[in-house]
């Protein structure tokens, strides 16, 4: 263990309270950090969330200690002191890496330490298992003989019970009209099948798609992609802030990329972009010269709901590739004279981007561009 935390100098209480951020690290990394930093916030809700990803590493980041788990063990050290033995089990992973951190990165004063009861026996944590059949497998058999043996004496039954000799002309006359009856009964009921199918498929419109107001808490650039930015950023999920790559080096500066609020794309499939996982889509309006933020309206709260005008519905939780709804929709997504950002289609009125206030969302100068 000294080889791990050989080159972290211990912090006090006061001083991990205000640790700044971790240097030297990955992509990955920095949005970990990020991540943790929000979510220390709001303990003890967020204790679950922590005990859960402690399961498999020894730090918050990895196996090496940082300044986000000095920063993180200030903040929960209150919480966790009020934690009773019935509490332990279920922060098992927490106190383990608790102890460690007030042991190794934070210099807490004798009186301050979280003290742990390590005597409190705790139960074995326990993969649940799928549940079996009630049956077993010899009684499975037996069913299955049972029934086998059913099956042959109403075979019997039935081969005993057929008339022998050809059937006379009205038996025949008779079973080709139930045969014909079957057939136009068979098909009409394929017809209303296919029908009622038909009806449940709905063509793909604006409101399947999951636009929100999101807030860029800190973007770098990525270190495997010139042309590409990393960010962190709040899209108003309980889970934490999203990181989202984003091919805007071209177009804007680092600092224009920070504390900023824009619309996203929140319900695309996540895309691996050069090592990194993106889980949403920075909304932009652009022309073959130019390209520009879509700028929610002065007021606007990270995960606010973002609709087009009459689709104001309950978006798709993920677009389905395959489906091809993005590349369905987008295309009417464009800028007109006011600068506002609207969704055009054939024999419509135009329906402009807005929220629950009615507000408009608008570009800088672009007109007639494409929105994506």
């Amino acid at each position: 263990m000294s080889d791990l935390t050989a080159q972290f100098q211990k912090l006090t209480l006061a001083q991990a309270a205000e640790a700044p951020a971790a240097t030297g690290l990955s992509a990955e990394q920095q949005a970990l950090e990020s991540q943790w930093l929000t979510l220390s916030k709001r303990f003890p809700e967020s204790l679950p969330q922590f005990n859960e990803s402690l399961k498999s590493t020894t730090y918050l980041l990895g196996n090496s200690p940082s300044s986000v788990d000095a920063a993180v063990f200030a903040r929960a050290l209150e919480s966790l002191k009020k934690l009773t033995t019935k509490e332990y089990a279920a922060s098992r992973h927490v106190l383990r890496w608790a102890d460690l951190v007030q042991n190794t990165v934070v210099d807490v004063p004798a009186d301050e330490k979280l003290v742990i009861d390590f005597t409190v026996e705790l139960p074995r944590e326990i993969k649940e298992k799928p549940k079996k059949d009630a049956k077993d497998s010899k009684g499975a058999k037996a069913d299955g003989a049972a029934a086998a043996a059913s099956e042959s004496k109403k075979e019997k039954k039935d081969k005993s019970d057929k008339p022998k000799g050809k059937p006379d002309e009205e038996t025949l006359k008779k079973l080709r009209e139930e045969a014909q009856k079957a057939k136009k009964e068979k098909k009409a009921k394929a017809a209303a099948e296919q029908a009622k199918k038909a009806a449940e498929v709905v063509p793909p419109n604006p409101g399947m798609i999951d636009l929100r107001v999101g807030f860029i808490q800190k973007a770098i650039k990525h270190p495997d992609a010139d042309s590409l930015y990393v960010s962190t950023i709040d899209c108003g999920d309980e889970e934490g802030p999203r990181t989202v790559c984003s091919g805007l080096v071209k177009h804007f500066p680092l600092e224009a990329m920070q504390e900023r609020y824009v619309v996203v794309v929140a319900n695309l499939k996540p895309v691996n972009m050069r090592g990194v996982k993106s889980t949403a889509m920075v909304l932009c309006a652009s022309t073959e010269e130019k390209v520009e933020f879509v700028n929610p309206p002065a007021g606007s709260k990270a995960g606010e709901k973002v609709f087009f005008e009459g689709y104001n519905a309950v978006p798709e939780k993920q677009l389905n590739p395959k489906k091809k709804i993005w590349e369905a929709v987008q295309p009417g997504f464009t800028t007109l004279d006011t600068l506002e950002v609207v969704y055009k289609e054939e024999g419509k009125a135009d329906a402009k981007l807005t929220n629950e206030r009615g507000d408009s969302f608008k570009v800088e100068s672009l007109v007639g561009a494409a929105v994506r």
